[in-house]
C-alpha cells in the first residue's frame, strides 16, 4: 500500500513542479499582493476612525454624549468590556477607546491615528469634555501590511489547496487519467492520500518561499514560535485539501469545479478577513465568517505572528480545523469515484 501511495505521490508532486506556469504563480502573486497593497496603504491616509464605546446600557447610555458623534468620519462600535476594548485598542483594531460608565478614555501611544481620533472628538467640546480622563496604553505597532501578511499567506494557501487538489482531480476524471488507475491495484484511499501528501508538500515548499521572500523584503517578525506556525500550516492546508476533494469526488466536468470552487474562495477571501479587519460590521456578517475555515487559519496565524500566542491560545481554532478536516475528507472518500457518470 504504502509503495503505491509513494509512486503517486512522486507522480503528482513532479507533475506539479514540471508546470513551470503555475509553480511560478503560486510563488508570485502573493508577492504582487504584498507590494501592491503595501504601497497603496503606505499613508495612513482612510477617513473612517473606529472608536470602542464601553457602557453598560449601550445606546441609552450613550444619550447624554450625543456631541461625541458629531465626526461623520468616525464609526461607534459597543464593546462589552474595558478589557475586550483594550486589546482590541492596542492591536489597532479601534483607534480610541472610550468608558462611559468611569468617564475615562484611552489612546494607542504608538498609533498616530489616535491623536486624530482624540482631536476630532474632544477638542472641539474641550470645556464639555472635562469629566473625562485621559489615559495611555503603550502597545507595540502593528502595520497594515504586518497584520495583512498572515492573510496572505491563507489565501494562498487557500488556492493552492483547493485549485490544485479539486481542479486537478477532475480533470483526471474527464481526461480518462482515472479509469485507468482504477484497473490497478490502487484503492481510493491510497489516491486521496498521496494527492493530500503530495499536495502538503508543494504547500509547505511554496508557502515557506513566500514568507522567506517577504520577511526578508519587508522584514516581517514573527512573534510567537515558527514550530506553531508550521502546525497551523500543517492543519489549514489538509483542511483546504479535504475540502477541494470533496468537491472534486464526483464533479467530472472541469467547469462545474471551477464554478463551485470560485463560490467557495470568493466568499472566503471576503469574509475571513484576509484584506480587512470585520470590526463594527453587523454581528451576522461576524458569525457567518466563523463557518469558513480560512478564518480559523487567518486567525490563528495573526495571534500567532502579530501577537506572539501559542498553541493554547488558539486551541478552539485548531479544533475547528480538524473536525473541518475529518468531516470533508470522510465526505469526499465517501464519494469519490472513478469514473464519470
Amino acid at each position: 500500500m504504502w509503495k503505491r501511495i509513494l509512486t503517486l505521490f512522486i507522480a503528482r508532486t513532479l507533475e506539479f513542479f514540471r508546470d513551470k506556469t503555475t509553480l511560478l504563480w503560486n510563488l508570485l502573486f502573493p508577492f504582487f499582493i504584498i507590494v501592491g497593497l503595501s504601497f497603496v496603504f503606505n499613508q495612513e491616509n482612510q477617513t473612517l476612525y473606529k472608536v470602542g464605546v464601553v457602557s453598560i446600557d449601550n445606546n441609552s447610555s450613550f444619550e447624554q454624549f450625543n456631541y461625541l458623534k458629531e465626526e461623520k468620519q468616525v464609526d461607534f462600535i459597543f464593546i462589552k468590556s474595558s478589557e475586550e476594548g483594550m486589546e482590541k485598542l492596542s492591536h489597532h483594531r479601534i483607534e480610541l477607546l472610550v468608558n462611559l460608565n468611569t468617564k475615562e478614555y484611552w489612546i494607542n501611544s504608538s498609533s498616530p491615528k489616535g491623536d486624530i481620533v482624540e482631536k476630532l472628538l474632544f477638542a472641539k467640546n474641550f470645556e464639555r469634555n472635562t469629566e473625562f480622563t485621559k489615559q495611555t496604553v503603550k502597545a507595540e505597532k502593528i502595520s497594515y501590511v504586518e497584520w495583512l501578511f498572515p492573510g496572505i499567506l491563507g489565501m494562498n494557501m487557500m488556492f493552492n489547496s483547493l485549485f490544485g487538489v479539486g481542479y486537478v482531480v477532475v480533470r483526471y476524471r474527464k481526461n480518462g487519467v482515472l479509469k485507468r488507475i482504477s484497473v490497478t491495484p490502487t484503492r481510493p484511499f491510497e489516491f486521496l492520500a498521496a494527492q493530500v501528501l503530495s499536495r502538503m508538500f508543494v504547500i509547505s515548499i511554496t508557502t515557506s518561499i513566500v514568507y522567506l521572500g517577504c520577511s526578508l523584503l519587508y522584514n516581517f517578525e514573527n512573534r510567537g514560535s515558527y514550530f506553531d506556525l508550521f502546525a497551523v500550516l500543517i492543519l489549514g492546508g489538509f483542511s483546504m485539501i479535504s475540502l477541494g476533494l470533496l468537491v472534486a469526488a464526483r464533479s467530472s466536468s472541469e467547469e462545474f469545479a471551477d464554478g463551485i470552487l470560485n463560490i467557495i474562495t470568493w466568499p472566503m477571501i471576503i469574509f475571513s478577513e484576509v484584506w480587512f479587519s470585520l470590526e463594527g460590521t453587523n454581528p451576522v456578517v461576524q458569525k457567518i465568517s466563523k463557518i469558513f475555515p480560512l478564518t480559523h487559519i487567518v486567525e490563528s496565524a495573526r495571534k500567532i505572528m502579530n501577537d506572539g500566542k501559542g498553541l493554547a491560545d488558539i486551541s478552539e481554532h485548531l479544533l475547528i480545523l480538524i473536525i473541518t478536516s475529518a468531516v470533508f475528507l470522510t465526505l469526499g472518500s465517501l464519494l469519490f469515484k472513478w469514473h464519470k457518470t
